[in-house]
């Protein structure tokens, strides 16, 4: 009879329970809203990417020159910036869900009236306030995904939604691309439609997000952390001097200079900038999954300083690039380091500011937002003026900065 009750209580004594992480009986899944929200990213991501390679020309089809049409540009992210910091309040006040929805309602009607606009001044105002509702769309998602998200799974949580982004990314330049030979207006009219789609999928099929959403079962970090807690906390000023480099870099740097260096001194055509840049976001998508699972398994410290500190080394090698091939190289370098640069930081947020981050959220998106509105104005500067060297130093610089600091952030113990 003993033997029989000591055989009983070694095989309950060696069942691995379905909820252990460590089980391979049954792979853990994203929660719904992650899958909802990274759909959602792919139909925004879709329409933004049909409308970027149309809108400089249509500007200037308003008879004005090229600083009028970065006028228009830098007009989104502007208020992009200063309206972030009302997000966390609106989202505390109506819930994620309500301020998500709203948001992209206000892009969609400010793009399909853009593609309606009689003046460059409509058009300017237009896309300022397209940036007001990019800001309550973005602050409340990363919200949402942060909250929603077990920690232990947080980094392959937005690993996802990134990868909706990106996915649409690369899909949208194509149909712009045939969109246009319609007219320059039907991009931002298909974009409303993408945003109006994009909205609907998150009223009414996100499941949290009101103001008493569910938080991820068993987190510890459920109980509000108060702000001024969350300003102290290494792990998340190492996450906003990594994404203000983030931003500065990949506006500043990548988006704005590595186009001009492969005409310039390359001596290439646009279209080699496109099939390079393509490259590496096939490269940065196929490391998004990994570089996920590591961020959460390893930990966010060391891949916010490898990360960082591989695409610092990679950015500043661009500049010496003798062909085509070596700053193809070089970018899928820096798109799988991106893959990391992507997930570490936003999950450090998570950590610290646990379940009700909005205000957090809001300055950590800020911190972007002020890279990539400064950062293409010096770099151009720092061109002018000296090389692209210079150029591309200074975002390397930023990047390195950022990984160094991140030594400060705790160690973590993960199982």
């Amino acid at each position: 009879m003993r033997v029989a009750e000591w055989m009983r209580g070694r095989r309950r004594a060696s069942a691995v329970p379905e909820s252990d992480p460590g089980s391979t009986s049954q792979k853990p899944r994203l929660n719904r809203d992650v899958i909802v929200l990274g759909v959602i990213a792919f139909f925004v991501m879709v329409g933004f990417g049909v409308v970027v390679p149309v809108l400089p020309v249509y500007v200037q089809s308003f008879g004005v020159g090229n600083l009028e049409v970065g006028a228009v540009v830098s007009a989104f992210a502007l208020m992009r910036f200063v309206f972030s910091p009302v997000c966390g309040r609106l989202i505390d006040w109506a819930g994620e869900r309500a301020v998500l929805a709203i948001g992209i309602g206000i892009v969609a009607l400010s793009s399909g009236l853009v593609g309606a606009a009689d003046s460059y001044l409509q058009l300017l105002l237009l896309r300022g306030a397209g940036g007001i509702g990019s800001a309550m769309f973005s602050v409340s998602a990363m919200t949402l995904l942060l909250r929603t998200a077990e920690p232990g799974r947080r980094a392959r949580a937005i690993g996802f939604y990134q990868g909706g982004f990106l996915i649409g990314g690369m899909a949208g330049p194509a149909i712009g691309s045939l969109l246009a030979t319609i007219s320059l207006t039907a991009p931002f009219f298909f974009y409303a439609g993408t945003l109006t789609v994009a909205g609907l999928v998150g009223l009414f099929l996100l499941r949290s997000g009101g103001r008493s959403g569910a938080l991820a079962g068993g987190d510890a970090s459920a109980v509000r952390t108060p702000f001024r807690t969350v300003l102290r906390d290494e792990r998340f000023r190492a996450a906003c001097i990594a994404n203000f480099a983030q931003g500065w870099t990949s506006l500043g740097v990548r988006t704005t200079l590595i186009p001009l260096f492969v005409v310039v001194v390359l001596g290439g055509t646009s279209s080699w900038t496109g099939i390079a840049l393509a490259a590496a976001a096939v490269a940065q998508a196929l490391a998004l999954a990994p570089a996920a699972r590591f961020v959460d398994t390893v930990g966010r410290r060391p891949a916010i300083i490898g990360a960082f500190t591989v695409a610092g080394l990679a950015i500043v090698a661009i500049s010496f690039s003798p062909n085509i091939w070596v700053l193809g190289a070089l970018l899928c370098v820096y798109g799988v380091a991106a893959a990391f640069m992507g997930t570490a930081p936003a999950a450090a947020v998570g950590d610290a500011a646990g379940a009700h981050g909005g205000r957090p959220v809001s300055v950590f998106s800020m911190c972007a937002d002020a890279g990539a509105i400064v950062g293409p104005l010096v770099a151009g500067l720092l061109v002018d003026t000296f090389s692209f060297s210079a150029g591309f130093a200074v975002g390397g610089i930023f990047l390195v900065i950022a990984a160094i600091y991140a030594v400060r952030m705790p160690t973590e113990r993960r199982v």
